[in-house]
Parts: structure tokens; sequence; C-alpha cells
């Protein structure tokens, strides 16, 4: 049994650990990926979208490794190529961030499988299918860390992109389902939901004093999320300081969901 005084900081320390985070070179799967390097883990990076170097040059300033892999995750066997390469460069699998996504957006009467289909296969089943080979890897190693990032969408409604809330609401379940089958391998599976975030995708709703005010109104913090708001989370997630968490969609939103 441990003992209080046995606790350090060192147990948020990722060092020697290796990453895998879906989409890190863009968005806020970047600062997933940033986050991650900053604690000490080594970076492996699958994406579709074309890598310019800057994440890498980020990553490695750190210290630390990365690894990039243009693939479509979607793709039929990706996520297994995915985890046996991570493997193959870095010696093992320790933490998944399953951050890759799109959001579709239409009216209700044009939004069709054409825009449902695409989006539960990159947001759900992707999401699945690589946790569903990183957990064959990790249950042997007995310890694991996979992060889902899921949405304020995965509690609430959602006009105008109904697999967007579907898919996370999907992420949220798998989460815990994942959990209930992993946990007793020492593996925890947890989620992080972003609130409202001041990304380039929300510069339109940002710039309009009408719908900026509305968002604001609704954030007990008034004021919009930045990208580094989300990194501490990642990092206690990816941890052993989080050894007892398992199965928790920790929504990082300013207070959002309470309003």
């Amino acid at each position: 049994m441990s003992n209080i005084t046995d606790f350090s900081m060192d147990f948020f320390s990722l060092k020697g650990k290796n990453a895998i985070v879906t989409g890190g070179n863009t968005g806020l799967g970047q600062a997933f990926a940033l986050a991650l390097a900053k604690g000490g883990a080594n970076l492996f990076i699958p994406s579709i979208m074309e890598d310019d170097g800057t994440t890498k040059k980020l990553i490695e300033n750190e210290g630390v490794k990365m690894e990039f892999m243009k693939i479509d995750i979607t793709e039929e066997g990706a996520p297994k190529r995915i985890i046996d390469e991570c493997i193959d460069v870095f010696g093992s699998v320790d933490i998944l961030v399953n951050s890759a996504g799109i959001c579709n957006i239409a009216s209700v009467e044009e939004f069709d499988r054409k825009q449902w289909d695409p989006m539960i296969s990159v947001n759900l089943t992707a999401a699945f299918e690589l946790s569903y080979e990183a957990g064959k890897r990790m249950i042997p190693q007995r310890s694991g860390k996979i992060i889902n990032i899921c949405s304020m969408f995965s509690f609430l409604g959602g006009q105008w992109s109904p697999a967007y809330a579907a898919s996370k609401h999907g992420l949220a379940g798998f989460t815990k389902a994942y959990c209930d089958e992993l946990a007793q391998y020492n593996i925890q599976v947890n989620g992080i939901a972003p609130g409202y975030y001041a990304t380039e995708i929300t510069v339109q709703t940002r710039s309009n004093p009408e719908t900026n005010k509305k968002v604001l109104d609704h954030i007990p913090a008034n004021r919009w999320g930045e990208t580094m708001d989300l990194m501490g989370a990642t990092v206690f997630l990816a941890s052993r300081a989080s050894d007892y968490v398992n199965g928790h969609v920790l929504a990082v939103d300013g207070g959002y969901l309470v309003r």
C-alpha cells in the first residue's frame, strides 16, 4: 500500500513515454502533442494533413523525438499500421490521443448520409479502431493511457451537424465502455471535452458582436478558452498522476456546462 509521502511531482512526468496524437500537426491536436512533448514524451503523429515541419521543430525543441506519418486514419488497416509503426520506431505505445475529427455543417433538410458517414468514420470508428489496436499492445505491458477528444456536444444537442453530436456522444460512451474493459489491466481511458476556444474555426463567431456575446454570456469565466488551457489537462490524463481517474470525460470549458 502506498504512502502519501510517496507522491511526487515526478508523477506528472512523461519522460520515456511514447505517444500517438492523431491529427497532432494542426489545430488543437498540435497543442495536445506539444503538451505531451513538454512532459517528456516522444510523439508519433499520423495525419491526413500535409506537414510543413513546424510541429516537428516545436516538439524536438523540447528534447524529445517526433515521427510523422501521412495517412488517412479511416482507410482499411490504417489504425494497425499506425500502432505498428509507432512501436517499430519508438519501441512501445504508452499514450494514445484520439484527436483527429471533422465537422460538416448543413441544414437538417440537407444533412444526409454524404455528410453523416465520413464524420462517423473519422470521429468515432477510427478512434475505436486505434484504441482497439493500441489496447492489444497496452494489455501485455499492463499500462497505458487512452485520451479521447470529446466535445461540449458529447453532452448537448447540436444544430446544423447531427453527426457531430452523435459521434461525440458515441465517443463519450465508448470512453466509459473501454474503461470498463481495460481498467483491470492498469489502462486508463478518459476524455477531454473542450468548450469554446479562440481558434481559427471560431473567428467568424468571435468577430460578430452578437454571436460573440451569446457565447460569452454562457461561460462563467467570461472569456473564450485559449489553446493552452487544454494542455495541463492533457498532461495530467497522460501521466501517473491520473492512474485512478478512469472513464471520465473532463470538460475544459470555463464552466460552460454549469450555466
